[in-house]
């Protein structure tokens, strides 16, 4: 297959208010639209949501937001005109084949020799998937099931009915929303860590605040109870996001929550460590998984090496072609998968829900699991969702905290090879 013409776009979408991890704050998040056509005419649109903070901090706070997103725009529009005259049998095969010189030149840009892997895979994404889109339709393929190539379909063998909606706890949603939420359904809290209060880098005051802040929502949170778990508790994933520069401190926060009762609920500890420190953590008394360290397949082993006991899973982010990789890995060594957001719009939660619902459960829970957290922070999330190619369908929205994944989101792939007429506008 070749891809003779290509074309991008982007819509910047703001946030309800400052949306806080990592010790930054976001305002706003750029939908990247990216549009590829084969010699025949055939055309397909992909989608990426860039979050420059979550895929490289440092280059965040060196530049203004506007600066950052555009730079990683760049390196979309780079990735798009590689892609032009490349000869390639699938999607994956043409992502290999262009990565490494997009990396370089987003190094080069961003004037970061030191570049996160993950801030090219990021501008990548919505390249990647209009890659897949177009594959599909040279290849007469309708189904996401049959879009997996053979050889990890063993990776995604479930077919979840219902998943778990995981909504986003950053530092500055009140107590008060998370009860709201618990409420409402919602049974699975992603709690973020690693705050920084004052600006000022002392990871002392972090340690004390995430104390805290675990104290405040296990107070609210070990009233409630689900029939999702095993336990019946209310389970916790803390993302930490790199913050902890050691195991001592991690070990003083999870000893605090052993005080508090509240060590029972986590499930998961997400990315505690710069991912430069390669310490070993098959002893720590939870699950923690990889995250921004997860690459590529090859750094998915590495970290599985060192004990690592989860991956998040996360073709929003890193690439559908990316994430079939590491699946594969982590299939091959027992390790779960689940699906993690990166506040992105409506038609990527349902690229993320296809993965999710084919993906075995995490230990403990019963159900499949897709955070999504679009609707807690963008402010134009509900004229988002009028732009999905399935606008309307019950699974596009969670009910009682759950998504019901009925025949027809399975029939139509919850309609992510479908056209969408809004963004394909944005390309000219």
């Amino acid at each position: 297959m070749r891809i003779e013409k290509t074309s991008c776009g982007f819509e910047r979408e703001p946030l309800n208010s400052p949306f806080g991890f990592k010790g930054g704050y976001l305002t706003e998040l750029w939908q990247a639209i990216a549009l590829v056509r084969s010699a025949d005419g055939t055309e397909a649109v992909g989608l990426g949501t860039q979050s420059v903070l979550w895929s490289d901090s440092a280059v965040f706070a060196g530049n203004s937001e506007a600066a950052g997103n555009g730079m990683m725009f760049l390196m979309t529009a780079k990735a798009l005109k590689l892609a032009e005259g490349i000869e390639w049998d699938n999607p994956i095969d043409l992502f290999d084949t262009i990565f490494n010189e997009v990396y370089e030149y987003g190094k080069r840009i961003t004037c970061n020799p030191s570049l996160r892997p993950t801030f090219a895979a990021n501008s990548m994404v919505a390249v990647d998937n209009a890659v897949w889109m177009l594959y599909c339709a040279e290849k007469g393929i309708a189904s996401f099931d049959d879009m997996v190539p053979g050889k990890f379909r063993e990776a995604l063998p479930a077919r979840h009915q219902r998943l778990a909606n995981v909504p986003l706890m950053s530092y500055n949603v009140p107590i008060e929303k998370i009860s709201d939420s618990l409420k409402g359904g919602y049974f699975l809290l992603k709690i973020k860590i690693g705050a920084d209060p004052d600006g000022d880098g002392d990871l002392d005051k972090m340690l004390e605040w995430d104390k805290r802040r675990v104290s405040e929502i296990h107070a609210v949170a070990k009233h409630s109870h689900t029939p999702y778990t095993d336990t019946g508790r209310i389970p916790y994933y803390l993302d930490a996001n790199g913050r902890y520069d050691g195991r001592d401190r991690l070990m003083r926060l999870l000893d605090h929550c052993a005080d508090i009762g509240a060590l029972e609920n986590i499930v998961i500890i997400e990315e505690p460590f710069p991912e430069h420190l390669r310490i070993d953590v098959a002893d720590i008394p939870v699950r923690v998984a990889a995250d921004e360290s997860a690459h590529s397949d090859r750094d998915a082993q590495e970290r599985i090496e060192l004990g690592y006991k989860a991956v998040a899973l996360k073709p929003i982010a890193k690439t559908m072609s990316m994430s079939l990789k590491i699946a594969k890995v982590c299939h091959d060594a027992k390790v779960p998968c689940f699906c993690a957001d990166l506040t992105v719009n409506p038609i990527l939660v349902d690229w993320n829900k296809n993965v999710a619902a084919r993906l075995p459960a995490l230990p403990g829970v019963k159900i499949g699991v897709c955070e999504s957290n679009g609707s807690q922070n963008y402010r134009n999330w509900e004229a988002m969702k009028a732009c999905h190619p399935c606008a309307g369908a019950s699974w596009i929205e969670p009910h009682e905290g759950v998504y019901i994944l009925d025949d027809t989101f399975f029939e139509q792939s919850g309609g992510i090879l479908q056209t969408p007429l809004h963004y394909r506008q944005l390309c000219r």
